[in-house]
Order: C-alpha cells, then sequence, then structure tokens
C-alpha cells in the first residue's frame, strides 16, 4: 500500500492521479497505523513550510513521519515536501523541520530579470561538479538535462553534497532532488511533469 500523508497542505489529488496512472492504488490518510504500514510514503505539498510543520504538530504526524523513515520504508517528499525533511527554513525563523536530512531552505535570490516564485521547466543536472550525485535511483534511465516542472520561492542548500542527486539553476544553484538511505525528495513536480516525472515515480514505485 502507497500512503499519501494528508495534512492540508494541497496537492494531493493531482500526485493521487499520478500513482494511479502508473497502476498504484495510493491511500491519502493521516492514519498513522496506515501511514507505518504502508509499503511506501509519500509527503507532497504546497504553501509555507511554518504552517506545514504547525500541521504536521497538530495532527500529530512529526514522530510518526520520523519512525516511518527509521522502519527503513521507502520515503518520497515532493516540493514542499522535501523542505520539511531538513533543518530549518528563511520562509519561517524559528520553526524547525524535521531535522531528517541537514540543510537550509534558503529565499531564492533576487536577481535582475528573474522571477520569484521560480514557475516553469528548468534542466536536472546529475553530475558531481553541477552538485549532483549521477547514482541517484529516481532518476535511472532518465537522460541527464531533461526538463522538470518546478514552482518555489525557496529552496534547498543541503549540509551534505553527498545526498544531491540532481540540481538546477535559477538566480543560484538549487539542490533540485536528495537520496539518503530511503529517504527520496525532489524540490520539483514529477506529478507535472510530464513522462519525465512519470518516469521518476514509476522509479520510486520500484525501490
Amino acid at each position: 500500500m502507497i500512503a499519501i500523508i494528508d495534512y492540508d497542505a494541497g496537492n494531493l489529488r493531482s500526485v493521487e492521479k499520478a500513482f494511479q496512472y502508473l497502476g498504484a492504488s495510493p491511500v491519502i490518510t493521516r492514519d498513522p497505523a496506515q501511514i507505518l504500514s504502508a509499503d511506501k510514503v509519500i509527503l507532497p505539498g504546497v504553501g509555507s513550510f511554518g504552517d506545514a510543520m504547525e500541521k504536521l504538530h497538530q495532527y500529530q504526524l512529526t514522530d510518526v513521519i520520523r519512525d516511518t523513515v527509521k522502519k527503513g520504508t521507502p520515503f518520497l517528499g515532493i516540493c514542499l515536501g522535501l523542505q520539511l525533511l531538513f533543518e530549518s527554513s528563511e520562509e519561517t525563523p524559528g520553526v524547525k523541520g524535521l531535522g531528517i536530512c541537514r540543510g537550509r531552505i534558503l529565499r531564492i535570490p533576487e536577481t535582475p530579470g528573474m522571477k520569484i516564485p521560480h514557475m516553469g521547466w528548468n534542466s536536472l543536472s546529475y553530475t558531481e561538479e553541477a552538485g549532483g550525485n549521477p547514482n541517484g535511483r529516481l532518476f535511472r534511465g532518465i537522460p541527464e538535462d531533461s526538463y522538470v516542472y518546478f514552482v518555489h520561492s525557496y529552496y534547498l542548500k543541503a549540509a551534505e553534497p553527498s545526498i544531491v542527486t540532481a540540481s538546477t539553476d535559477y538566480c543560484t544553484r538549487i539542490h533540485a532532488s536528495i537520496e539518503q538511505d530511503n529517504v527520496f525528495a525532489c524540490q520539483f513536480h514529477p506529478e507535472k511533469s510530464g513522462s519525465i516525472g512519470l518516469a521518476i515515480l514509476k522509479n520510486f514505485l520500484s525501490i
């Protein structure tokens, strides 16, 4: 069973539909027992870091998420779901993230001629020189420089470059995807990234 964590953060239905298209039968839930017993768990999300952490605490999901990760269950964070896995965000100073991975979420720097939020298609780099790890399991069989869809104003700067599996450039170098043991996450939206995004989700299903 695939559990999609429901914490009122939006974007759940498009993630659900993408997995259904791939032949999976995901369940949208905030039931701790369902999440802990799932074969795979997804943490999607759009919105603000502080509000999202407040909801995770309100629904008593923070320890459930940490316990799921400790069990070794394959876990995928998407967009805001990636950011929440880290320690803190400039969007909401003083609010702690889940701290499952080390790093900070920073505001995309203002750059002349560039719009924030970053909304649109950007290509992914896997090479170590570009801040990525070419062995990321989410990207098996997916060519480097493939385009995926982003919507965000804040970006990840991981403390450990070894967990970064893909990066992109928009006003700065953005860590676009990470892999840490059984934890995977994407700043972009694979469910909105056409055939490339579906291939990424299919790779996650195969883990």
